[in-house]
């Protein structure tokens, strides 16, 4: 499964430029403002949060969880290694918000309390 990354689906939503296209499924549109969380990887994800405003954080956080059963069943329905771009960055969205849970649960900040330096985290996935 390729996943393209925020560079290659060239949107900026975030800031409010507009976007040339649609990046989400239809029924996921209102979720369109935060495509700027559909990253490929994790350290991708990893450096989006560390980089956000607890504001920004927040926002995307308040936005898509209360979809994610919605989100979980249109996923669903694909498997992995022939799921429509769309939908693809719709599973980079969920994966986003799995990165971003902890900073909004429990520690309120978007890094890790007494933690790791997260620039020296290399996820190794084979």
């Amino acid at each position: 499964m390729e996943i393209e990354t925020e560079k290659e689906m060239e949107i900026e939503t975030e800031k409010g430029e507009p976007m040339a296209e649609h990046v989400l499924p239809e029924t996921f549109r209102d979720l369109e403002p935060f495509a700027g969380w559909a990253l490929a990887t994790e350290k991708e994800r990893n450096q989006k949060r560390l980089a956000s405003t607890m504001a920004e954080i927040q926002s995307f956080y308040d936005a898509i969880l209360p979809r994610m059963e919605a989100v979980i069943a249109y996923l669903n329905q694909f498997p992995l290694d022939a799921m429509p771009a769309d939908a693809q960055r719709l599973l980079s969205l969920t994966f986003s918000l799995a990165e971003v849970s902890t900073a909004v649960e429990l520690f309120k900040q978007p890094g890790v309390i007494d933690g790791y330096d997260a620039t020296r985290f290399v996820p190794v996935h084979k």
